[in-house]
């Protein structure tokens, strides 16, 4: 089996993990290890920098953000612990539906992958030009990685002011 897959298929596993899971902290050490898959990923495309930032701002602070985050947040009681597993489950039970759906639409429409890793010439010295001009598609993964761990954040801490009241 391609090396590549073989990550993707843990990528997709520890993310899973990290949304389903039970725990905070365990969810946070799910999306430590999807983000540090992730950047391997990255590593493997030919896009180190892009790879280095991924393992360093989303694996590394942004965890240390969430710990902290969690750290600061009243414990929960089993019996809430697992209503709220099963408030989750009824809310995500169809990602795994669509990340299979996404996958045969990707296989069957045969992507290109210059989309996917576009040639960089030989010459470009410049990491702004390398990265604005070749590698959007990485750019762009960064950009919704961190908001998606920024609205985690949101989300935990109305969860708080909500419990609060």
């Amino acid at each position: 089996m391609n090396i590549n897959l073989t990550f993707l298929i843990l990528t997709i596993i520890a993310a899973l993990w990290s949304v389903m899971g039970r725990s905070l902290l365990k969810a946070t050490i799910g999306l430590a290890a999807t983000s540090a898959l992730i950047s391997i990923l990255i590593f493997r495309l030919d896009s180190p920098l892009a790879a280095v930032f991924e393992l360093s701002v989303c694996t590394g602070l942004i965890t240390a953000v969430f710990v902290s985050t969690i750290s600061l947040t009243k414990p929960l009681t089993h019996k809430e612990i697992l209503q709220a597993s099963k408030d989750r489950f009824k809310r995500y039970w169809y990602l795994p539906v669509i990340l299979v759906v996404i996958g045969i639409a990707l296989v069957l429409l045969k992507v290109r992958q210059d989309f996917i890793m576009a040639p960089v010439p030989a010459l470009q010295q410049d990491v702004r030009d390398v990265l604005w001009n070749f590698r959007r598609l990485d750019i762009l993964g960064q950009v919704i990685i961190l908001l998606a761990g920024a609205l985690g954040v949101v989300i935990l801490f109305e969860e708080n002011k909500r419990n609060e009241r």
